[in-house]
């Protein structure tokens, strides 16, 4: 069986974040410092200093999509800097007092503990689980659990939860999706919930992004579940039935979403094998074969956290996990067309030969365009082809040499299987890293092997099918954790039931933004910010700045070299660097550049010397389909109340203005832009307005796909099938 992991879109031009492990070791948010005692920000009344992340009382993040497009329009790429509340206090306000009175026992029981040796505490650890396996609710042992995870995290990591950290693990508990900044420690938050639905002896997932956060989190946090008697399972992609089963027997289990959802369909296609093999012997079945045979590695579904829940449970909302089934039957047929198309495609013009669908993106051939397909000369092979059948590989072909381009979509690279065979490795747009497994769905992704010269891979039929979105449904406790939530809040209350709330800052946070600057063309921003680098990094403080693609962080690189600037370049191309790279960006006079700083599970860190004279500085060299990408990237300055600025950079040939306003408009304004000289600073507002009209049209995508595969199943269940394995193609 071959495992792959695709978007079901009618634009697959679209890709989702997914993990790719890395290859060393990194620097993300460390634990509070234990002897630091800070004060209370929950009952601060204090006005917020960052829009990005205001430290004000916990709260509600929206109930419902018209509420947070609203808070957006009113804001640049920061809705949390509108001082409007997401709800009415009343919303959330009795559920704020219930928090607060459960932090008060968890505080309560902190000194009583700390009196105590580990033994004592591993004791009272079990006796927390035999009271929960007993039928006690969790709710009552919460505090209790949480003070037992706060003293052994300050023993075992030398780290302490913070108030709000033991605030932001009660929404947890609750099903909430919280709101945590970077660097306030979501790792650290993350024992909380995990420990205390472990003791009812169901299991705990915790569903990261990669393999390597994966790893590195459970490995981080092992010393603190060891103390308190509570074992750990980590999922690789390389492991074996044997290590997954023992894993996911574990009491808390990390691993990918990914490797959640091929499990989930292996399980599922065994159980289905050993029931028709019950069916076909003699007797009653119950006795048919041994218990040596293949076993399934799942212990069932009780609850889930999500690592960076809007990257997953949304951008990843609509990726099929799929099991293939070989099918070899016209496999040359088929990779002579894809290559005969290939050659041929630059022949075809668009409006003579092809139309494009503004709404959809969809290419279809006019009438002019198939006649000229059935002119076209052909191989014996590709001529047995059906007519039909030729239009689409051509529509196929023609869209891929116009709208997936080398070093932006997708990179060339030696494959790990085979280093002698070149593959394509699509380029998360989100997070700017290779993801590996990969491929796009509708023969997108055979159809650039073929343009590119590469072995064409084949697609295959499937075996078995779940939808990310699907796949996080089935968890009947399920709750989520992220930097960037807020402006994705009724989404993920419509779908998934997990209201958002936003976690205050441990510290008041810093952050200055600057005005945002809005250039002619492309070249033109970057020459300005270039020059603003230079400006900077004159002072000493560290600069990082974000692009969308490997081919413009490569364009901002030679500007920087020509004006003596040292910097480091941090895209898909250079990833193993990764760690080493992040570890040094907060240093003095640094200047780094990365194509997406999103999912990355780290955060820079600043030197005391570099604080002082103001940070860090965040350039954002163009907007994202989604506001909170850009939000991510500018939290990686400004980390646990450290001072930085943000400024934000716009051309009126970027690629967001496309998305939103269409091809006709997006063309008038390029050349406008081209005839223009100097900044145009006061059209900002248009670019945040294409941004949310992109916003809109992904969120409409994913809400028909939510509808079109409920009715699916529903109808599959009606006939006597199953919903994930006898999914047609």
């Amino acid at each position: 069986m071959s495992e792959s992991s695709a978007r079901e879109t009618t634009n697959p031009n679209e890709l989702d974040p997914s993990g790719v492990p890395l290859s060393s070791s990194s620097t993300e948010e460390t634990g509070p410092d234990p002897n630091w005692t800070p004060p209370d920000p929950v009952l601060s009344e204090s006005t917020a200093l960052d829009p990005l992340a205001p430290n004000e009382p916990l709260e509600d993040a929206g109930n419902d999509v018209e509420t947070t497009q609203e808070a957006v329009v009113r804001r640049s790429s920061d809705p949390s800097a509108n001082k409007k509340k997401w709800t009415k206090a009343s919303n959330w306000r009795p559920r704020m007092v219930r928090w607060q009175r459960q932090l008060a026992r968890v505080n309560a029981l902190e000194s009583t503990l700390q009196a105590e040796d580990d033994q004592t505490l591993r004791k009272r650890s079990l006796a927390l689980r035999y009271r929960a396996m007993a039928g006690e609710k969790l709710g009552e042992l919460l505090p209790e659990a949480y003070a037992l995870c706060r003293e052994a995290g300050r023993r075992s990591l030398s780290m302490r939860h913070y108030d709000v950290q033991i605030l932001g693990g009660i929404a947890l508990f609750e099903g909430h999706i919280t709101e945590m900044q970077t660097g306030e420690g979501k790792t650290l938050t993350a024992t909380l919930p995990l420990y205390l639905h472990s003791l009812v002896g169901k299991g705990a997932h915790l569903a990261t992004v990669n393999d390597y956060l994966a790893k590195r989190d459970a490995e981080w946090m092992m010393p603190l579940f060891e103390m308190l008697g509570v074992s750990v399972g980590i999922i690789q992609t390389e492991d074996d039935q044997g290590a997954r089963r023992k894993s996911y027997g574990a009491a808390i289990t990390y691993g990918t979403a990914k490797e959640f959802g091929f499990d989930f369909l292996r399980d599922r296609l065994l159980l289905r094998a050993q029931n028709r093999m019950q069916t076909e012997m003699l007797g009653s079945g119950d006795g048919g074969f041994s218990n040596s045979g293949d076993q399934v590695v799942m212990r069932g579904m009780h609850f889930c956290l999500v690592d960076e829940a809007d990257s997953i449970l949304i951008d990843e909302a609509r990726t099929p996990l799929i099991i293939g089934s070989i099918e070899d039957t016209v496999r040359d047929q088929i990779i002579e067309t894809y290559k005969w198309a290939a050659e041929n495609a630059p022949l075809f013009e668009l409006d003579e030969h092809f139309e494009i669908d503004d709404e959809t993106k969809r290419y279809e051939l006019t009438a002019r365009g198939r006649s000229k397909v059935r002119a076209l000369p052909k191989s014996d092979l590709v001529r047995t082809m059906g007519l039909v059948d030729m239009y689409e590989y051509i529509e196929r072909s023609i869209k891929t040499h116009r709208e997936f381009l080398l070093d932006r979509q997708y990179v060339i690279r030696p494959s790990e299987k085979d280093p002698n065979i070149d593959e394509i490795v699509i380029v998360d747009e989100f997070t700017g890293r290779l993801a590996e497994g990969r491929k796009w769905r509708d023969g997108i992704h055979q159809s650039i092997e073929a343009k590119e010269g590469v072995e064409i891979s084949v697609p295959t039929g499937q075996a078995a099918r779940i939808t990310v979105q699907d796949l996080f449904l089935r968890y009947p406790h399920l709750a989520g954790m992220t930097g960037t939530a807020a402006t994705s809040a009724g989404e993920l209350r419509k779908i998934y039931r997990t209201p958002v709330v936003r976690v205050p800052t441990n510290r008041p946070p810093q952050r200055i933004q600057l005005p945002s600057r809005v250039f002619g063309t492309l070249n033109s921003k970057f020459e300005a910010i270039a020059k603003e680098v230079e400006e900077i990094h004159a002072t000493g403080r560290p600069v990082l700045v974000g692009t969308r693609s490997i081919d413009k962080s490569v364009l901002l690189s030679k500007l920087l070299d020509d004006l003596g600037i040292e910097h480091e370049v941090l895209n898909a191309n250079n990833v193993e660097r990764e760690a080493e790279i992040v570890a040094e960006a907060g240093g003095r006079g640094k200047v780094t550049v990365a194509t997406n700083m999103a999912g990355r599970g780290t955060d820079i860190k600043l030197s005391n010397d570099v604080e002082q004279i103001g940070g860090m500085h965040v350039i954002c060299t163009e907007l994202h389909d989604a506001a909170r990408i850009d939000r991510q990237l500018i939290g990686r300055c400004g980390r646990q109340g450290d001072r930085g600025s943000y400024r934000q950079y716009l051309s009126l040939d970027d690629d967001i203005l496309k998305g939103g306003y269409g091809a006709i408009k997006y063309e008038k304004l390029k050349k406008r832009g081209e005839a223009t000289s100097g900044s145009v600073d006061r059209l900002a507002a248009m670019f945040h307005k294409a941004q949310r009209k992109v916003e809109r049209r992904h969120f409409r995508d994913r809400m028909v796909l939510m509808h079109h595969e409920k009715e699916r199943k529903k109808m599959q269940r009606e006939i006597g099938q199953d919903p994930y394995l006898d999914t047609p193609d």
